[in-house]
C-alpha cells in the first residue's frame, strides 16, 4: 500500500514566483525523497517604494513515504 505524506513550507525569491516555487522545491529535496507533486496555496508579494521587493509562496509538498522491508 503507498502512502504520500505532505509537508506544508513557505519559500521566497527576490526575482520571481517560479523562483520562489523552485526554491522551495530545492529545499524539499534535501529533507525529504520522492517528492511527486506540489500545490501552490498562496502567492504574495513584499512591496516597499512602489516596488516588489519578494515574492513569496505558500505550498504543499507531496511525497511518498518508503515501505519498510520485513
Amino acid at each position: 500500500m503507498a502512502v504520500v505524506k505532505i509537508m506544508e513550507l513557505v519559500s521566497s525569491s527576490p526575482t520571481s514566483w517560479q523562483d520562489a516555487v523552485d526554491n522551495g522545491i530545492k529545499r524539499a529535496v534535501q529533507t525529504v525523497r520522492n517528492v511527486s507533486g506540489v500545490d501552490v496555496l498562496t502567492w504574495k508579494v513584499d512591496v516597499q517604494n512602489d516596488k516588489i521587493t519578494e515574492y513569496r509562496v505558500s505550498m504543499k509538498v507531496a511525497f511518498a513515504v518508503e515501505e519498510e522491508s520485513g
